[in-house]
């Protein structure tokens, strides 16, 4: 008689659901430890299979599962594949049309959603937060973890307030995912969401298939150098790039040499980008030239090289994007083109997003002085203060993190409208006490030729009417058919929750904290110089970054090979001529506004745009961008001289 060993449930549900004949390394700890009730820290490299960690566990768990992460396409994607295979799951992003926002509410309130995935912004939203208050949240599932870090390589604002919200609504278990945490963003992950460090599992970083290589050049000698690489090789490559116009100008030049490429890009329609992925994946373009924009959630097992054409601006961002090449275990090479040039305009990135002294302060001033509940828009204080959008989300959430203010309900600020029908038919089915209402909101609107605008907050000021209802009272035409609604502005409304003191000695300790963080990125940067110039094991270089030793050399990198480092090479480049002086001495005696401080003439002439600059239009003037050859270091010392 033969024994019968019943199946392990876990391993039957990951085979039935989901396709996988057995755990990758790690995940079993994972799942199990979530199912145990702990909190949970992943750190697995790119391509390690982190979503199954919280996917599988919401099937057994009680409750719902929130995924909260950064990125729509991959939210869509993974939604899409759940729903494939019969799970109950959805999502909430800004691409969603009305009747499919609520039919997610419909699903989230009847209690047969499993898994709902929402970006980290959604949950400013204090309405949305008391709706979460009244589910039974069994997970909430963090991707993209690193972001909470402040010193982490790719930080979000909104990411900061996560560790707190899971408290408020008493989650009982967390699961951080990453790809890419040193051991002090993990250990700023495990403080903040209470995570042991026994319940932080990290896979090595060492991929034995990917070959490493550092191939110093000039500016002049990498287009060449690369195409020759691509000719004497096959199968998929991605080439990562910097800026933009770096990314068209290296896809043009390799497509006359008969290289089948495409450019991808945040500058390009949503159309021609979509275009490029997919002929990509599908292997009807080879080769992809793309910024950082290009790669997240892509899961092409077969990619054969990745070259870094620009210097990438972290170790972090160097391991995730090479981590997408040979994800099916065969051989690949990822080559880094390191030239110094580059260091220019990465660190120029870095010191254009340090707001000025002085914008704080106004900052501070402006925004602590608005009354105990007001709302506000991003873009119009990013305008007004001169500091760059997601800047001000920062100030924002540090403001909040100080207890300062708290986000309440997010808005639209106008209504376009445009009528279907004679308004007369329009107010027909309606009694004479809604008729009334509706004829008093319209008659405040503004007519044009199609549409009526609605200023919602000055209609309902001119009319005494409840901001609410008139919202409600257009959104119920728009369903019933009698109208189209446009919808713009959006604005973020706060709550002032204490006195925050004076005012000069916080706008100081803003600053400070941003200045660290401007050190921190500049940091990051001059890791990634000195790979390049690193005698010993590159890999094990990188995996050291991530708090893991190495046994030994990896044998199949550059330096494993007896390839010696070399000086990574730089441009010398000139001082300002006195032509140059003298713009700019005609620069600051037309006193603009928008370059009113030294920061701010500096930002100008290294060529980086800012709110101000893009609204005076001054992107276009003759010396927007004259010194962007130097550092900007050097262009601040001139400012300030002057």
């Amino acid at each position: 008689m033969s024994l019968v060993v019943p199946a392990d449930p876990l391993t039957e549900l990951l085979r039935d659901r989901f396709g996988h004949g057995g755990f990758r390394d790690g995940q079993r700890e994972v799942v199990e430890g979530l199912l145990d009730g702990r909190s949970m820290l992943a750190v697995f490299p790119t391509g390690g299979g982190k979503s199954l960690c919280y996917q599988l566990p919401a099937l057994l768990l009680d409750g719902i599962t929130l995924v909260v992460s950064p990125l729509i396409a991959l939210m869509k994607d993974q939604v899409d594949a759940l729903r494939a295979r019969g799970v109950a799951a959805a999502r909430l992003d800004s691409t969603l049309e009305r009747d499919e926002y609520d039919r997610v509410m419909q699903a989230l309130g009847d209690g047969t959603l499993k898994l709902l995935y929402v970006a980290p912004e959604r949950l400013s939203n204090e309405g949305f937060r008391a709706r979460l208050k009244k589910l039974k949240i069994a997970l909430v599932a963090i991707d993209e973890a690193h972001c909470i870090s402040e010193w982490g390589h790719n930080f979000r604002p909104d990411y900061l307030k996560l560790a707190r919200l899971c408290r408020t609504l008493k989650v009982p278990r967390v699961l951080c995912l990453t790809a890419t945490a040193t051991p002090g963003v993990a250990k700023d992950i495990r403080k903040g969401f209470r995570i042991t460090a026994g319940d932080h599992v990290q896979l090595s970083f060492h991929r034995p298939n990917l070959d490493l290589k550092v191939t110093p050049l000039t500016a002049d000698n990498r287009k060449p150098w690369l195409l020759e690489r691509l000719r004497a090789s096959e199968g998929a490559a991605v080439v990562y790039v910097t800026l933009q116009q770096t990314a068209e100008e290296v896809a043009t030049y390799l497509k006359k040499n008969g290289i089948s490429v495409r450019a991808y890009h945040a500058g390009l329609p949503d159309e021609f980008r979509a275009s490029a992925q997919e002929d990509f994946m599908s292997g009807r373009t080879r080769v992809i030239v793309a910024t950082i924009a290009f790669g997240m959630g892509i899961d092409k097992a077969d990619i054969r090289a990745v070259y870094h054409y620009n210097l990438p601006k972290s170790l972090e961002n160097y391991t995730q994007e090479t981590g997408r090449a040979g994800r099916d275990g065969l051989p690949s090479n990822c080559e880094l083109l390191a030239c110094g040039d580059d260091l220019v305009t990465l660190e120029n990135f870095i010191h254009g997003d340090t707001p000025s002294p002085a914008a704080i302060r106004h900052f501070v001033d402006h925004v602590l002085r608005l009354g105990k509940d007001f709302d506000l828009s991003t873009y119009e204080l990013s305008t007004v203060n001169d500091i760059r959008p997601l800047v001000v989300g920062t100030l924002l959430t540090y403001l909040e993190l100080e207890g300062i203010i708290e986000a309440t309900r997010m808005f639209w600020a106008t209504y376009q409208v445009k009528l279907l029908r004679d308004f007369e038919g329009v107010l027909a089915g309606y009694d004479t006490r809604r008729k009334g209402f509706l004829r008093k909101i319209f008659s405040a609107a503004r007519y044009g030729r199609s549409w009526h605008s609605f200023d919602v907050a000055q209609v309902a000021m001119d009319t005494g009417e409840d901001r609410h209802r008139i919202v409600t009272a257009l959104a119920h035409l728009e369903e019933a058919g009698d109208l189209i609604l446009k919808k713009s502005g959006i604005r973020q409304g706060y709550r002032l929750k204490k006195d925050p003191g004076d005012l000069q000695e916080l706008a100081n300790r803003l600053e400070a904290q941003f200045n660290r963080r401007e050190s921190a990125d500049l940091d990051r940067v001059a890791e990634v110089v000195a790979l390049a110039g690193h005698p010993g094991c590159l890999t094990s270089f990188v995996t050291a970054h991530f708090g893991e030793q190495l046994a030994g050399p990896c044998g199949h990198c550059d330096r494993c090979r007896g390839i010696p480092p070399e000086p990574v090479p730089r441009s010398c480049q000139p001082g300002p001529s006195d032509d140059e002086l003298l713009a700019i001495r005609e620069l600051r005696d037309q006193r603009l506004p928008a370059l009113n401080t030294p920061r701010q003439l500096a930002r100008f002439l290294c060529g980086i745009n800012s709110p101000a600059v893009g609204r005076a239009r001054l992107s276009r003037h003759d010396s927007f961008g004259l010194l962007q050859r130097l550092p900007f270091g050097s262009v601040l010392t001139l400012a300030e001289s002057w």
